[in-house]
């Protein structure tokens, strides 16, 4: 479990977001106060639109809050001259598409970021390697992307997250494109991975079981705009197996959710 008395990896001040001017304004997240926990897998849940993936991207550098403060490990991720390249530093981003360039091999897709940051190359393809065993695909570092299952390029895409060693790994939908028994194995493979390298991460999903079954607390915000609307601590311990998803426990946990969405949904 994430240490409670340790300072934050992620702060969360008033963090607002409004898209557009005037009468065109739309409001995507209101107002929100978070503190994610050094090396926690929180989990952000809510209906389509309703903010999960705008917060995110404000997280990850890749949008400026209209509004409110973030702060990265301590910094503040936006300054008055822009992004805080020290804060940025810090993140890892995994999209729903692998989004792995098709003409590099996979150990080179890896490795990528390593070499935008001016890593030689036999210590970023040493890098890249050590990665490709963590994620479960070591033996298909030479090939290329086409030549890779879904599932396999998703764990490539994770492990060029992760090449630069970020303190916090961020996740947008990652395994929706899988079928779901693909999903599955990843989510058992994420799980394995966090508990290697115990970084913090962040995970936007829809699916609730797939937040129950990941989670070490689940974020419920609300319909457009977006606001925390409940926070729900997830009392299984780890390593979870496929088998908890049918556990009276966990199918409790998940109905709650289930009904506590539809009713804020609806009303």
């Amino acid at each position: 479990m994430p240490d409670a008395s340790a300072p934050p990896g992620i702060r969360l001040r008033d963090t607002a977001k409004t898209f557009g001017d005037a009468d065109a304004a739309v409001v995507a997240l209101a107002p929100t106060t978070l503190d994610v926990r050094t090396g926690e897998l929180l989990v952000l849940l809510g209906p389509s639109g309703c903010g999960k993936t705008t917060l995110l991207r404000m997280i990850g550098g890749l949008v400026p809050p209209s509004a409110g403060v973030i702060e990265i490990t301590g910094r503040p991720l936006w300054t008055g001259s822009g992004r805080n390249q020290d804060a940025v530093r810090e993140l890892g981003i995994v999209f729903q598409e692998p989004n792995l360039f098709p003409w590099l091999t996979i150990e080179d897709n890896v490795a990528l970021p390593l070499e935008i940051q001016g890593a030689g190359r036999a210590d970023r393809l040493a890098r890249a390697r050590d990665l490709l065993r963590l994620v479960g695909i070591a033996g298909f570092e030479g090939h290329r992307p086409r030549e890779l299952s879904g599932g396999m390029r998703q764990r490539a895409a994770i492990a060029r997250a992760l090449a630069g060693n970020p303190h916090i790994l961020l996740m947008d939908e990652p395994f929706g494109a899988l079928d779901a028994l693909t999903r599955e194995q990843m989510n058992l493979e994420l799980q394995r991975i966090w508990m290697e390298t115990r970084q913090t991460v962040v995970l936007v999903t829809h699916s609730i079981p797939e937040a129950v079954f990941l989670g070490d607390r689940i974020v419920l915000l609300s319909p457009r705009p977006g606001r925390i609307d409940r926070i729900v601590d997830v009392p299984f311990p780890r390593p979870r197996g496929i088998d908890l998803m049918a556990s009276v426990d966990f199918q409790a946990i998940a109905l709650d959710l289930r009904r506590h969405l539809g009713a804020v949904h609806d009303g």
